[in-house]
């Protein structure tokens, strides 16, 4: 029976471990609360500590790294989690799979592939391609085996928080109120739906022979501004979008640091913002979810209830 080590009980790292689990894997979820998840073990972990993770990751078949600090700490938090990653794959021998994002890429002048320059200068772009260098330098010395699944922004059902697509939105479409949005709502965006993420992560680990590479998640290309309508033609909303100016956004930057952070990044809604997912399509036999059923299920989450109003 594989054993595996899910670090981060996330939006991400929970159904993904659920998922493991209900394989037939051996699952444990690493989280600095001792967070739980169904079908897995919990375990107490500061993921910047490298002799703790070497003992968690002990006797795993793979670590999966989900974990993701609040955007002002990437510089100070990504870096010894990411050196604590390697020591412990090392250790261990587990695989590592690292759950990264389109960041490193900077500003595309075309869809995103896996093998796009990554010619970010924003802070946590830079960030987030350093710490794949060295993963990948890792594998390449023959340390570890590594990869990296890098998906668009996500969506799915019950997600909260600062998401761009995620409960805010929906909510304000469904309730016949304007959503406020970072960027231009006209403009096409790839959209990674959480469940595909999931399966491209899972196929990526399950892949023999094909490391020291990245993968990129199926996802669906469409504006926010049909994201809307579609929703409105459905359940006879009367929901608008608009977008913050982008001198508000940088203005309250000047105040708060998180406001900072996401103006900074706000490029990725300023243009076509798109991923291309063709090498995994192709290798890894994963497709993403149809979009009706995508967004029907996650519209229907945020219209039970109690939920998120």
């Amino acid at each position: 029976m594989p054993q595996q080590l899910v670090v981060g009980a996330g939006m991400i790292g929970r159904p993904l471990a659920e998922r493991l689990a209900a394989r037939g894997d051996q699952v444990s979820i690493a989280t600095r609360s001792g967070a739980a998840a169904a079908g897995a073990e919990s375990v107490v972990l500061n993921a910047g500590d490298p002799t703790a993770f070497s003992r968690a990751a002990a006797g795993a078949s793979t670590i999966f790294l989900c974990t993701n600090p609040r955007y002002t700490d990437w510089p100070s938090q990504w870096p010894p989690v990411i050196d604590a990653a390697i020591k412990a794959a090392t250790a261990s021998g587990a695989a590592l799979v690292v759950m990264g994002n389109l960041y490193p890429y900077g500003l595309p002048d075309g869809p995103m592939t896996e093998h796009s320059p990554e010619t970010t200068t924003e802070t946590k772009g830079v960030v987030r391609r350093e710490g794949w260098r060295l993963v990948r330098e890792a594998h390449e010395r023959g340390e570890i085996k590594a990869v990296e699944v890098r998906a668009s922004d996500y969506f799915g059902p019950d997600v909260v928080g600062t998401a761009h697509l995620g409960d805010r939105f929906f909510t304000a479409i469904l309730g016949s109120k304007t959503a406020r949005v970072v960027g231009l709502p006209g403009l096409v965006h790839s959209w990674s739906y959480l469940p595909d993420i999931v399966t491209t992560l899972v196929a990526a680990s399950d892949r023999a022979g094909d490391w020291g590479r990245l993968w990129h998640v199926p996802s669906a290309a469409i504006s926010r501004s049909e994201i809307a309508d579609q929703l409105n033609r459905r359940y006879g909303s009367r929901g608008r979008v608009r977008g913050y100016p982008q001198l508000l956004l940088r203005s309250l930057g000047a105040m708060n640091p998180m406001m900072r952070e996401i103006w900074a990044s706000s490029y990725q809604f300023l243009v076509p913002y798109l991923i291309d997912s063709t090498e995994t399509e192709r290798e890894l036999g994963v497709s993403a979810t149809p979009w009706a059923q995508a967004l029907r299920t996650t519209a229907e989450s945020y219209r039970r209830p109690g939920a998120a109003t």
